[in-house]
């Protein structure tokens, strides 16, 4: 039996699941799981990435613990975030794509690269935290001016562990600066942008050998293991994961739900690019998806309005509750709002009376979301799709699956299974 270690990390947690093949499915056991979250430093948010890589060894120490012969780990993360280093130093902090520091940048960015062109070459979908006005806004605060590399946050957890500095292709697309054509950083952007281009070195694709774990960390943790590339952004990997019955739409249901499809090649369109699809990597394909608003959104209506409650509660409440309003989900007033209610109450036409109205118009409005962007997807690519899998934590949602497949008019096969860490782990046994 051959054993393999996925290291998926979320913005919320982040867990460690050995894996083996087993009669054509992947066997699967959860070893350690840690807390995530953005910090409030000096009025910045960040992450805390000390505490991500205390707990990435520890996590390898406890799946060596059980299972003292594994053959390799791969690490996947959310995308766009990075750390910049100067030679083997880090430049703190590491800034969180929630932060909002990028207002500025994006107007110089679109000014010297105009976002039509930027869209028609990379593909990328619009929002304001993508890397590019990112690393434009660090250009601009001079946070460059030492920076010898820069890493997407998977490869420098692996850098961290191995001493190889590697670029995963599947997360360095979400960057909004590499080529959809040729699969590599677009020299040109990033020249007209202004960026050292030393930073951008050539891209590596999934099943990639990195290297075996330095000697001090293999002393900490009881034994070697071989770092390898999965699809290091996750949601590349969760579609990895999901055992798709031919081309069908997805859901990665999270944070963010990502929709989308697997298409042989970008579609870079003038309606795409009003739609705001993005054509992320995938591991040998087009991930053709949009961001849409996620769980997100009740998780903090959660937080704010009764935190002690269970979620089959909550659920139950909201699929009583008659109030049926909805709202545009994916307005900017839900991206980081103080108050959820709060917000809420500034885009609804009448006031919900009770808690479970609250859920139920976030509900709602989840699900008239995807049904748009699903609308948008089927005219864009000239295909017609009638099943819809979702996977992540909204796949758990029974109300809310229900409502997607009566107001979507798609088959909803809700799939609650570790999608990503499945994903992550079914690249690595590629390799044998």
């Amino acid at each position: 039996m051959k054993y393999y270690l996925a290291i998926d990390i979320g913005a919320s947690s982040g867990r460690h699941i050995v894996g083996w093949p087993d009669g054509g499915k992947m066997t699967t056991d959860e070893v350690y799981r840690f807390g995530n979250g953005v910090c409030n430093a000096n009025g910045k948010l960040t992450w805390d990435i000390k505490s991500l890589f205390d707990n990435v060894v520890e996590g390898i120490k406890a799946a060596l613990k059980k299972y003292p012969k594994i053959e390799s780990f791969a690490i996947d993360t959310w995308g766009v975030d990075y750390v910049l280093i100067n030679y083997d130093e880090e430049i703190l902090p590491c800034h969180s794509y929630r932060d909002g520091r990028t207002q500025n940048a994006i107007e110089r960015v679109h000014g010297l690269v105009p976002f039509a062109e930027l869209y028609s070459r990379t593909g990328i979908q619009f929002q304001p935290f993508n890397t590019v006005y990112q690393l434009c806004d660090d250009a601009d605060s001079g946070r460059l001016d030492n920076a010898t590399d820069f890493l997407m946050i998977p490869e420098y957890l692996t850098y961290k562990l191995t001493g190889v500095k590697s670029h995963e292709y599947t997360n360095a697309t979400t960057t909004g600066l590499v080529n959809c054509a040729t699969g590599e950083y677009d020299r040109d952007i990033i020249r007209r942008l202004g960026l050292p281009d030393h930073l951008f070195c050539a891209l590596s694709q999934p099943r990639t050998v990195v290297g075996s774990l330095k000697p001090e960390i293999r002393e900490y943790v009881g034994g070697d293991v071989q770092a390898v590339l999965c699809a290091s952004h996750d949601t590349a990997s969760a579609v990895e994961g999901i055992p798709m019955d031919g081309d069908q739409l997805y859901i990665s249901s999270g944070t963010w739900s990502l929709l989308g499809a697997k298409l042989p090649a970008a579609v870079t369109d003038e309606n795409s690019r009003k739609a705001n699809y993005s054509n992320e990597g995938g591991a040998g394909y087009i991930r053709y998806q949009k961001n849409i608003m996620g769980m997100w959104v009740v998780n903090r209506l959660r937080d704010e309005l009764c935190p002690d409650t269970p979620w089959n509660e909550i659920t139950d409440g909201a699929s009583k509750s008659a109030f049926k309003e909805s709202v545009d989900i994916n307005d900017q007033a839900f991206l980081s709002p103080v108050s959820m209610k709060t917000a809420f109450d500034g885009m609804l036409k009448h006031k919900p009376q009770s808690v479970a109205d609250y859920f139920n118009a976030a509900y709602i409005s989840l699900a008239h979301g995807y049904a748009c962007a699903i609308t948008e997807l089927q005219a864009n690519t000239g295909k017609k799709y009638d099943r819809l899998y979702i996977v992540g934590g909204g796949a758990k949602n029974k109300y809310l699956n229900s409502l997607v497949n009566d107001v979507c008019g798609v088959t909803v096969t809700a799939l609650p299974i570790e999608a990503t860490a499945i994903g992550n782990l079914k690249i690595q046994a590629q390799r044998d």
